[in-house]
């Protein structure tokens, strides 16, 4: 589709302004040289593998899979399904490299590309494809790039060397969906320091129910079929065990019945690995040291919390010293205790343990008063003292460390700056993304009694006086933050502002980074505290800005954003006069066991809230004007949400629209989410009775 709309024509050909920016970067052990991925420019979306000289800043392309692989289409069809859907985990659409691995002083890297392995020398800037024994996935090198570990046909191989793994039906060297979609490990084999065995994952998925995904567009292709953890059901059965070649496996041996969630592992030397395990509702989370020689585990640290253990990324994390780090949350903050002694006060609300510096200080991601921005801090784990290494609004972040060089992010809505700071001094880190068309203003506040962070967003150009409808741009759900001082969040968002709507976004208690107390207050029921925080936003900011006209109010959303679209139509007819609902999770009985059960535990203990939470029993009472809108490829939220929701109104008498996605997933790659606005857009305008010539700002 060729797009009219110069905005929507933009971001679709810039991949919403992210191709040209420099991704997965990674430092030498030296912190002399950079490896990343990044596509040629702002509209060339296939990424490609380049080394970046920190002395000289000098770059140069070492892997391009357009020389490599002539004619590939990058394609997601053409990849192993392995890799297709842990792309769709990590929502990654890149058609080129998606991921590498090096060796310590990035001498040699190596990839898969259509399922082929790559060992890339990245001083010659030449790539060697290696023999594997089918399309290949996660393929990464020992210490000194020799011999190359990697998945095929759900088995760990070796290059040169052949199959490692048993063959007993189970996959090896993967990580699950729970662990992928939820739990933030992607990866499922690791090698031993000195490359004499491999640490691997055993996923039984047998007594898993499937998920089957057909194309109606395409009858003739063969249905699809996946293991799903469905809430109240079985999980995956996970184990590691260390592989040697030639030698005996060694299963790590820890009660995988009452901690069934392994959520990181690795090396720690060669005489001990580390992993953290969980339980079933993530109360408890465990850090455990093995013995990879003959699999006994034992417990180095523990934390705990009534109501469920919010991941911190970075935690627990043992110290040199062999004290351990773990989050510490209080009501009202994030923060993080070493041997169970809290180190920060209720002024910061830690998001990320970015790992030491040399001089044995932590470094840190943390909001430090308003939760639209982000900072970086170096603490002090002695003293507790902090410094405080970015300044200004906006979202700032480390993408890089080594040695005593940081690569840090800081977003700003003044646009996006990449430095690398090193003893030579500061320096930008070459990026090549598009100029975001303009500068969206987000007048943010604080509104209720709540505190709830909130933004209202005008068409550029507006006149005071001049009624406006409403446009609620929602996600509402846990694990996200929409409030943030970061500018490429906005511009979509102000696209819809220009459209000749107010466009108003709430961040509901649920969500993140204001406070534990916060984020918990959804505690065994979804619904209710978001539609009640929404609706009191809405007033709120009625109130105080008067050309918000409250008797036309649209919601659009997708995901949990979905789910809130269509419960606030047919909950709150009253405030919500038409709804937009994309991959809408209906009924949180079909949504998986890790996400969902951690924060309304399990459907048989706990059945009220879940059918309260659930919509399906809300469908005749719906009088407002709802577009459902699903991916037919979604292995995310599967679009039986939809088609169930949409039954249900069927059989009730209620008239909908359903738009449904061939071919597309839960990300909205390549230009759907921008061919999905166009619907949205016209469905608004008729519902909310905006002609089709208001807003018409200048074009960017």
């Amino acid at each position: 589709m060729t797009h009219t709309d110069p905005y929507l024509a933009l971001s679709a050909a810039t991949g919403r302004f992210s191709y040209g920016a420099p991704r997965a970067v990674t430092l030498s052990a030296d912190a002399g040289r950079a490896l990343f991925l990044r596509s040629t420019g702002a509209t060339d979306p296939v990424e490609r593998l380049w080394h970046y000289d920190l002395a000289t800043g000098r770059e140069r392309l070492v892997a391009d899979p357009v020389a490599i692989a002539p004619g590939r289409t990058g394609a997601a069809a053409e990849l192993p399904p392995l890799e297709r859907r842990l792309r769709e985990r990590i929502r990654l659409w890149a058609p080129g490299i998606g991921s590498f691995a090096a060796t310590a002083d990035l001498s040699r890297a190596v990839f898969a590309l259509d399922g082929r392995v790559f060992r890339c020398d990245t001083e010659a800037g030449t790539s060697t494809e290696l023999p594997v024994a089918g399309p290949a996935f996660d393929p990464r090198p020992n210490a000194d790039g020799s011999v190359v570990a990697y998945v095929a046909g759900g088995a760990l191989h070796l290059t040169p060397g052949g199959r490692i793994s048993p063959a007993d039906g189970a996959l090896w060297g993967v990580a699950e969906f729970a662990a992928q979609e939820e739990l933030g490990r992607t990866r499922g084999h690791w090698w031993a320091p000195d490359g004499s065995a491999l640490l691997a994952a055993r996923v039984d998925e047998s007594a898993l129910p499937l998920r089957h995904f057909a194309d109606p567009a395409h009858p003739e292709a063969a249905p699809e079929s996946f293991a799903y953890p469905q809430a109240g059901g079985p999980n995956a059965d996970v184990q590691l065990w260390v592989l040697r070649p030639g030698g005996a496996p060694t299963q790590l041996r820890w009660d995988t019945g009452e901690f069934p969630y392994l959520t990181a592992a690795g090396w720690e030397g060669g005489g001990e690995i580390l992993l953290t395990v969980a339980d079933r509702l993530q109360q408890r989370v465990l850090l455990l040291s093995a013995d990879p020689a003959t699999g006994a585990t034992r417990e180095l640290s523990r934390t705990e919390d009534e109501f469920w253990v919010d991941p911190l990324p970075g935690t627990p994390l043992r110290l040199a010293d062999g004290r351990v780090l773990t989050s510490a949350d209080t009501p009202a903050a994030r923060g993080v205790a070493l041997d169970g002694k809290i180190l920060t006060d209720e002024r910061l609300q830690v998001r990320r343990v970015v790992g030491l510096r040399p001089d044995g200080r932590l470094l840190l991601e943390a909001g430090d008063g308003d939760p639209a921005d982000q900072h970086v801090f170096l603490l002090d784990p002695g003293t507790g003292a902090l410094e405080k290494l970015t300044a200004g609004a906006g979202v700032h972040a480390v993408a890089a460390h080594a040695g005593d060089v940081l690569l840090l992010t800081s977003a700003s809505l003044d646009g996006v700056r990449r430095e690398l700071r090193t003893a030579a001094g500061r320096t930008d880190f070459p990026d090549l993304t598009a100029e975001l068309p303009y500068r969206p203003r987000p007048l943010l506040s604080r509104v209720t009694e709540l505190a709830l962070p909130a933004a209202v967003l005008y068409p550029r150009g507006h006149r005071s006086g001049r009624k406006l409808p409403v446009l609620l741009d929602v996600y509402g759900g846990p694990g996200f933050q929409v409030i943030a001082n970061e500018p490429r969040r906005w511009q979509f968002k102000q696209w819809w502002a220009d459209r000749g709507f107010a466009v108003v976004t709430v961040d509901n208690r649920g969500t993140p980074f204001v406070s534990p107390d916060f984020t918990r207050a959804v505690f065994r029921r979804f619904s209710q505290v978001a539609l009640d925080d929404q609706v009191a936003a809405l007033r709120a900011l009625g109130a105080a800005h008067p050309d918000l006209d409250l008797s036309r109010v649209g919601v659009r959303g997708w995901s949990y954003g979905g789910y809130f679209a269509a419960l606030a139509v047919l909950r709150r007819p009253d405030v919500f006069h038409a709804a937009s609902a994309g991959a809408p999770p209906t009924d949180f009985r079909q949504y998986d066991t890790a996400y969902t059960e951690r924060y309304l535990g399990l459907p048989q203990d706990n059945p009220e809230g879940y059918a309260a939470d659930c919509l399906l029993g809300d469908a005749p009472g719906l009088r407002r004007p709802l577009l459902l809108v699903h991916g037919l490829a979604d292995d995310n939220v599967h679009p039986s949400h939809t088609l169930r929701l949409s039954e249900a109104l069927t059989r009730a008498g209620r008239a909908h629209t359903v738009l449904p996605l061939p071919g597309v997933s839960h990300m909205l790659p390549d230009g759907a989410l921008e061919r999905v606005a166009v619907q949205e857009l016209a469905f608004f305008r008729e519902k909310l009775g905006l002609g089709r010539e208001a807003g018409a700002p200048p074009s960017p």
